[in-house]
């Protein structure tokens, strides 16, 4: 070999050891900050990293090329509380029953919601010596028991329940905002996207030596659909009126994510702050852009439960990422213990996997090659393993089958052809649904599926020449 030939092919495999190495270095020094920034409802393609023309979010795109986009990202539940209990936990929330929205009685039952006994994200780095905190919506239980502050997290400021209003005028018990379970003044607060942004930086400007995890889940844009004068003015381009007020509210988070950012940046703590980006679940069925995904919120279609999803971390990460496999929230749980240092695997009940390894270069394979979905107790439920995935769908009343490497955009459905792969896919999910328990509570998802879609064929044969 060459003189030339060798210092080429060294500095290749010094690169690559590098790559590799990135994480695994930092975790011999100080544990990483982390901050999670969950929205709400929010479709794949309302964000410009994942094609997004309409609506302004150069901050979130400028962020998201700092690390890895994921191009394969999935919720664990196609709404919200449900979602919200799988990614908080890094368990299926079917395995201690919370396959639905939190239940009208949910304000006087300890029993409905996320229970003390499931060990929560911030527990898991709390004894990593983290000081932990949750700003926004909970909804993952309007019992006091099981508000944040008994979950796990030293801080929190948000509120309760679910479809608040964006001026924090309190509603009741769990449409009001709360500071450690104390109700907070409501000439105090502004707008709530904004608020929220504000504890957040409070929180990261703290003086204290431990590193810190936030949950910052905004309500944003979950209705009702509020909006800044300021945010409307970056949105007045979009003519039809409900998708401008919807983008004001999407931007609205934008700039709340540059602001924090910039925090990171004036306090040297950005290089080794990992900031997650997702939805809770695919967009609404109004306002939101879920394309070219098939569905919305609630369905298990893709665009039900694949979201906008990326991960940064400046010490620990290669910029300008694309990840193609699939990966899901159930993976940030354990990603989080990996980065701190902690042996993730001593977590038995968890049912994700460190993503590090993958979006490093360390692991070749595929963190999921099997995921599965439920809602109210396998009224719908879904499985994909490799590139199939089956859908027993009550929208369609029809177990479909789809081929998403040839297929991505599901509109081809091969059950018919292949009852093999549906047996496979059906023995699958018995085996893993015999590990869960049944619903707590029910909520009229149900009712509301077979509404969505009889009205769906009215309109369609509406349009059909009458003679």
């Amino acid at each position: 070999m060459s003189k030339s030939h060798f210092l080429v092919a060294s500095l290749f495999a010094c690169s690559a050891v590098f790559t590799v190495n990135m994480y695994a270095q930092k975790q011999s020094n100080q544990k990483p900050n982390i901050i999670v920034v969950l929205t709400d409802d929010q479709g794949w393609a309302d964000v410009g990293f994942n094609g997004a023309t309409d609506i302004p979010t150069p901050n979130l795109d400028r962020i998201a090329k700092e690390g890895v986009i994921f191009s394969n990202g999935y919720v664990s539940h196609p709404y919200c509380s449900p979602s919200r209990a799988g990614l908080i936990t890094g368990r299926y929330q079917a395995r201690f029953g919370h396959d639905c929205n939190i239940a009208e009685d949910g304000l006087n039952n300890p029993t409905v919601g996320t229970p003390l006994s499931e060990k929560m994200i911030p527990e898991a780095l709390k004894a990593q010596g983290y000081r932990t905190s949750a700003i926004g919506k909970w909804h993952l239980g309007d019992h006091p028991s099981l508000y944040p502050n008994n979950q796990g997290f030293d801080y929190w400021f948000g509120f309760p329940g679910g479809a608040m209003n964006y001026w924090g005028e309190a509603k009741n018990e769990i449409q009001t905002i709360y500071r450690n379970g104390v109700k907070v003044p409501e000439d105090e607060l502004t707008y709530l996207t904004d608020d929220f942004t504000d504890e957040t930086i409070k929180f990261i400007n703290q003086k204290d030596k431990k590193p810190f995890f936030i949950y910052l889940a905004y309500n944003a844009p979950h209705a009702p659909d509020h909006a800044t004068k300021q945010y409307l003015e970056n949105t007045k381009h979009i003519e039809y009126g409900g998708r401008s007020v919807y983008a004001a509210m999407v931007n609205g988070v934008d700039n709340g994510v540059r602001r924090i950012d910039s925090t990171l940046i004036a306090n040297k703590m950005k290089d080794n702050t990992i900031i997650v980006f997702l939805s809770d679940n695919g967009g609404r069925a109004e306002l939101a852009d879920n394309r070219p995904n098939r569905g919305h919120k609630g369905m298990l279609f893709e665009g039900g439960i694949k979201v906008p999803f990326f991960i940064t971390w400046p010490n620990g990460l290669k910029a300008n990422q694309k990840y193609e496999n699939v990966v899901s929230s159930l993976d940030l749980f354990p990603t989080f213990l990996d980065a701190a240092g902690a042996d993730y695997k001593k977590e038995k009940q968890l049912d994700g996997t460190s993503l590090l390894p993958y979006i490093t270069g360390k692991n070749n394979g595929k963190p999921n090659d099997l995921l599965f979905w439920r809602s109210v107790g396998g009224f719908e439920y879904a499985v994909r393993k490799g590139d199939y995935k089956l859908y027993k769908s009550a929208y369609k009343n029809k177990t479909l089958l789809f081929d998403l490497k040839k297929d991505a955009l599901e509109r081809y459905d091969i059950a018919d052809k292949n009852p093999a792969i549906i047996a496979q896919l059906e023995k699958e999910y018995t085996a893993w649904d015999a590990k869960n328990m049944a619903p707590g509570w029910v909520d009229p998802h149900a009712e509301h599926v077979i509404k969505e879609e009889k009205e769906l064929q009215a309109t369609r044969q509406k349009s059909l020449r009458k003679k």
